[in-house]
């Protein structure tokens, strides 16, 4: 248990490190004195209405989209038992970002936008999982090839629906698509949603590292296969879907961060699902972070960021994997 523990304790005091910086830094950079004042109802308007209204409730969206993508790729990585494989490679993404296009197209917001991209992500779990099932049942190599197949087909659909666009609705859904935090203000779903998952996947550890080592090993050994396979992809849609309705499409957290953390930290799952969430949230708070201040008072996609900090750094662990 010790040796469980204490990476998580590593982790927790990084995410904490995050945290703090991201409330300190921006247009207006606060000292860890001005924020702790805040957080202790000792500071001016100016200071609580930065952190309290505007930071805070970001930074916390970020860790929680952070950690959501990267517990949905471990999950989804142990589920296909491909290494590579991405939250968004089943298509989630794709069905997310035309439900939530297509609020933007009928000129409709907020929480229209976040259920529209909601439900897009659960009609592409429902689309890939009826068209993967045959007379045996699926598997992985089929579901993953399904969702490859309606990812493209999404990708379609949502160039169409630029290409139809009025220009003055362009940039805000070109901006969702690369991913974007700005109006992210209700961090305690996701939050919920990520803790509730941790606290249900530590305890069916033991069976997901069963399941890592194939299917028959995992029902020989008593393992419910089909049954926990059902409930990981299920999971990890819901993962996606609350993560790309909070912020858009960002990708590379849940494809860099368990890959990291397995060469890290080996592969017990009862570590590695807490630890992508600390880790995910951490990568995705320091992104953020990255977004808003490097070009201050302008602001880039977070997406763009994680993108250009993703691949180099994947390139990197692929090769040091070979």
């Amino acid at each position: 248990m010790v040796a469980l523990t204490r990476p998580l304790g590593g982790l927790a005091l990084v995410a904490l490190a995050a945290l703090i910086l991201s409330l300190a830094l921006g247009s207006v950079s606060l000292s860890p004195g001005e924020i702790l004042a805040v957080l202790r109802g000792q500071s001016g308007s100016l200071a609580q209405t930065l952190v309290l209204e505007l930071r805070l409730p970001r930074s916390l969206s970020a860790f929680a989209v952070g950690g959501l993508l990267a517990v949905a790729g471990a999950l989804m990585q142990v589920l296909l038992r491909n290494p590579l494989a991405d939250p968004y490679v089943l298509g989630l993404s794709g069905g997310a970002s035309v439900g939530a296009l297509a609020a933007m197209l009928a000129g409709v917001g907020g929480l229209v936008v976040t259920g529209g991209a909601f439900a897009g992500a659960l009609l592409s779990t429902l689309l890939v999982f009826g068209l993967a099932h045959g007379r045996g049942g699926w598997t992985p190599a089929r579901l993953l090839l399904t969702g490859v197949v309606v990812a493209a087909g999404w990708g379609a659909v949502i160039t169409l629906m630029l290409a139809v666009t009025p220009a003055d609705r362009l940039p805000g859904m070109l901006y969702w698509l690369m991913g974007d935090l700005a109006y992210a203000r209700a961090p305690w779903p996701p939050l919920a949603l990520l803790l509730a998952v941790c606290l249900l996947g530590v305890p069916l550890g033991r069976s997901l590292n069963v399941l890592a080592r194939g299917p028959l090993q995992a029902a020989a050994l008593g393992v419910s296969v089909r049954r926990l396979e059902w409930g990981i992809y299920l999971g990890a849609s819901a993962l996606t879907a609350m993560a790309v309705t909070s912020a858009g499409s960002i990708g590379f957290v849940g494809l860099v961060v368990p890959h990291m953390l397995r060469l890290l930290l080996g592969n017990d799952q009862r570590l590695i699902l807490p630890a992508c969430a600390l880790a995910g949230g951490s990568l995705l708070l320091l992104a953020d972070t990255l977004a808003r201040t490097v070009i201050a008072p302008e602001q880039l996609p977070v997406g763009v960021i994680t993108a250009l900090l993703g691949v180099p750094t994947f390139l990197y662990l692929l090769y040091r994997s070979q």
